[in-house]
């Protein structure tokens, strides 16, 4: 714990510094008014001695007065200012600096978009070891954006912003494992990227690993642990880690056979688009399994997967309609419409 009075003053000897024209102590007087530590929060305060700062040429003052700009604090929003200060910062070494003006460039937000100038900078910032430049490096090699495409640049540059945590990163190197694309195809590193990326509730990893524990691709097959991660992966939203997810509980693979939970997941992922899951769910309610038998809902979500090409939706229709009045096959019809809106504005939206 401070002494009582230290924090008083520290304030006053960068107050007295800074006004002596000292860009140290404007800076920190900018940054203590920028986090509220010993004075009052005051974005507009922690600006007027950054500026004073960046204009002697300190570094640190000049990113952070970029980033208010950039984020509209104690000033007005204006990307181009940002833009300004980052590249004073930039030219400078600061890598954050170099990060976001890449973004920038990447993005046309102050500046027109410039794949090879985002690239420049995502470089001299990955150089120093930023881990989001190293990804964003990774993805333009990926799509050949400002380089020419190059899978084996873009693993080396996903590998470096993975071996430091990064989640997306450490998934792209797991698919590129997985697909053999710019190194050798190997199941088992890419199970390996694939959990680190799971574990920091990365939803396509989750998939992903619990694809490869379904199919026994890089690990012993293991349906329980499959489960497990479709769960996570079902949880967060995932349409196909729902319907696989409801697909274990209607087989008993990995779970206890239980058809109100396949239904259940079956159903999340048919509201997503899901064409097979609705296929399932149409043909859960035909049969009244983990569900009451009700032909109209059937035939309404067979409708939905045969409007996509499910050749499974149209034979279950075929086998429905004689057992439908004109009256149900017409509700039912209504219900597919009615569903096809809702689920096309949901994702549209």
């Amino acid at each position: 714990m401070k002494p009582k009075g230290t924090t008083e003053t520290v304030k006053q000897l960068h107050h007295e510094a800074a006004e002596r024209g000292d860009a140290s102590a404007q800076f920190n007087l900018g940054v203590m008014y920028d986090t509220g530590e010993g004075v009052p929060e005051d974005d507009r305060e922690a600006v007027k001695w950054y500026r004073q700062a960046a204009d002697q040429g300190h570094v640190g003052a000049q990113f952070n007065l970029g980033v208010m700009y950039d984020t509209g604090e104690g000033v007005p929003e204006d990307d181009r200012e940002a833009v300004k200060w980052y590249r004073q910062a930039a030219d400078q070494g600061h890598v954050g600096a170099q990060f976001n003006l890449g973004v920038m460039y990447d993005t046309g937000e102050g500046v027109l978009e410039d794949d090879r100038e985002a690239v420049k900078w995502y470089r001299q910032a990955a150089d120093q070891g930023h881990a989001r430049a190293q990804f964003n490096l990774g993805l333009m090699y990926s799509r050949g954006e400002g380089v020419p495409e190059d899978s084996r640049e873009a693993a080396k540059w996903y590998r470096q912003a993975a071996e430091q945590g990064r989640a997306r990163a450490q998934f792209n190197l797991a698919v590129m494992y997985d697909t053999g694309e710019g190194v050798p195809e190997d199941d088992r590193e890419a199970v390996k990227w694939y959990r680190q990326a799971a574990e920091q509730g990365h939803v396509g990893a989750q998939f992903n690993l619990g694809v490869m524990y379904d199919t026994g691709e890089g690990v012993p097959e293991d349906s329980r642990e499959a489960v497990k991660w479709y769960r996570q992966a079902a949880e967060q939203g995932r349409a196909r880690a729902q319907f696989r997810l409801g697909f274990m509980y209607d087989t008993g693979k990995g779970v206890p056979e239980d058809d109100r939970e396949a239904v259940k997941w079956y159903r999340q992922a048919a509201e997503q688009g899901h064409a097979i899951a609705q296929f399932n769910l149409g043909f859960m309610y035909s049969r009244g399994e983990g569900v009451p038998e009700n032909y109209i809902d059937a035939y309404a979500w067979a409708n939905l997967a045969a409007a996509q090409g499910l050749k499974q939706g149209v034979t279950l229709k075929d086998n429905l309609r004689p057992l439908m009045t004109a009256e149900q096959v017409a509700k039912a019809q209504k219900l597919a419409t009615d569903l096809f809106a809702r689920i096309n504005s949901t994702h549209s939206g």
